[in-house]
């Protein structure tokens, strides 16, 4: 049986969390408001209704969320920092409450002997910042950089692990391309200055934290997902090799020192050309310390010629009758171990760490208790993956599964739960589940 102390005494077991997803207090002690809080207000855009203002208000249960954090045997607590609760204009006048409530945070934290890994941005964008364009106006890298530096110089003496941004490309397709999360925006004219101005803001961000912070340990992360094709035909091949630039690609090799990604695909040819200068492929250039990778499922895609752009086009899981999550995500650890190799072959990656993996489930309630052993076996699969691929050589130096508790799980608002706590979204009374228990079996031994 896997065991924690199979991985060696130094790695790093924890379970990450996002601000806007746990935090509530939306609208209260001097935040302003975030594209998140303007689009779960929207008519049509989260399931049910649901809206992000409480949350699972850890803004006042923080104390009580980082007790669970130790007594299931993580040592490391991942969480963010919302950015409209420092600047609530997204610039200029400080919100001194915001940053108390940080240093509260980290303190406890520290009190409790758990390592905490701040994320910057975890997708809350300042809703004064969106309404000058957000991610698609160059002015959003100098508040960025602001605000990067008021975290780094408040919080620096206390935080060594950081991580610049959440998912690149996920909030960059999502919100400013498909439109199905905030701020809503829609096609290329808007994604492609987005990718820009994030690539600089990856950069950039880790650059301040390094100026800034000493013996900082600094890393990023990044959706990741296998991406196979349907079948060997060329067109299902080039078809794949297209996902795979943007989904795995866009954002991890101009980080790298390697400009865009182009897959000999006329559309990122043509934004590389545009772009790729030497001057800012210079400026998207950052060594990181650790790489972040976070999957949740690889992707089967064929060939669609009537799908604009891309012209690809997801078999999804069931219908090629494979196992998968409460969300349709398909199951498969040794997708999940080749990604890892995937990431692993960049020859300037120092260390990867997991930084989120977990699934969704219907849990069931039996005689008090919270049932869910879909979810253990799907970490017992993926932490085997995961130990396969530590063995086989690969540098990977910590672990932390997605997610502390069920929480606003963006435009699935409630309905989707991923955590290892139990969240009664009524009464917000927490209760460990099965798989919470588990992890506390896993980690002692």
């Amino acid at each position: 049986m896997i065991k924690a102390s199979n991985f060696g005494s130094d790695f790093i077991w924890g379970v990450a969390t996002a601000a806007a997803q746990i935090e509530g207090a939306s609208g209260d002690y001097g935040k302003g408001p975030s594209i998140w809080d303007t689009f779960s207000n929207r008519k049509g855009k989260i399931k049910k209704g649901h809206k992000i203002n409480l949350a699972c208000n850890f803004y006042h249960k923080y104390i009580e969320d980082i007790a669970l954090v130790k007594h299931l045997g993580f040592k490391a607590f991942r969480f963010s920092i919302a950015w409209a609760r420092i600047l609530p204009l997204g610039r200029g006048e400080v919100n001194q409450e915001g940053i108390r409530f940080y240093h509260h945070v980290i303190d406890e934290c520290l009190l409790q002997g758990i390592v905490p890994y701040i994320t910057l941005y975890h997708w809350d964008l300042p809703q004064a910042l969106e309404d000058e364009g957000g991610w698609t106006s160059f002015s959003i890298n100098a508040a960025f950089n602001a605000f990067v530096s008021i975290c780094a110089l408040e919080y620096g003496d206390k935080v060594k692990n950081w991580i610049v941004l959440n998912e690149p490309f996920g909030f960059t397709s999502l919100g400013y391309m498909l439109g199905i999360h905030a701020p809503g925006k829609t096609g290329l004219n808007n994604f492609f200055p987005a990718v820009l101005h994030t690539a600089l803001a990856q950069a950039e961000g880790g650059k301040i934290l390094r100026a800034e912070v000493s013996k900082a340990h600094i890393g990023t992360t990044y959706s990741c997902s296998e991406i196979i094709p349907n079948t060997q035909s060329d067109n299902d091949i080039l078809a794949a090799k297209r996902v795979d630039c943007l989904m795995n690609r866009l954002f991890v090799e101009p980080a790298q020192g390697l400009g865009f990604p182009t897959g000999n695909w006329d559309v990122l040819e043509k934004f590389q050309m545009e772009y790729g200068t030497w001057r800012l492929n210079e400026r998207m250039k950052f060594d990181f310390d650790f790489i972040g990778l976070q999957n949740y499922f690889p992707l089967t895609i064929k060939y669609n010629a009537f799908i604009p752009v891309i012209q690809a086009w997801e078999v999804k899981p069931k219908n090629r009758k494979r196992p998968h999550t409460a969300m349709g995500w398909e199951i498969n650890a040794e997708s999940f171990y080749n990604i890892i190799k995937q990431f692993a072959a960049y020859p300037n990656i120092k260390n990867l760490m997991i930084t989120e993996n977990g699934a969704a489930y219907h849990d069931k309630l039996v005689n008090g208790n919270i049932v869910d052993a879909e979810r253990i076996e799907y970490f017992k699969l993926y932490l085997a993956a995961l130990l396969r691929a530590k063995k086989d050589g690969i540098n990977i130096t910590g672990y932390m599964a997605w997610t502390l508790m069920d929480n606003f799980e963006w435009a699935e608002g409630f309905n989707a739960r991923f955590g290892l706590v139990h969240t009664d979204f009524k009464t917000l009374k927490r209760t460990i589940k099965y798989s919470g228990y588990w992890w506390q079996e896993f980690l002692n031994n």
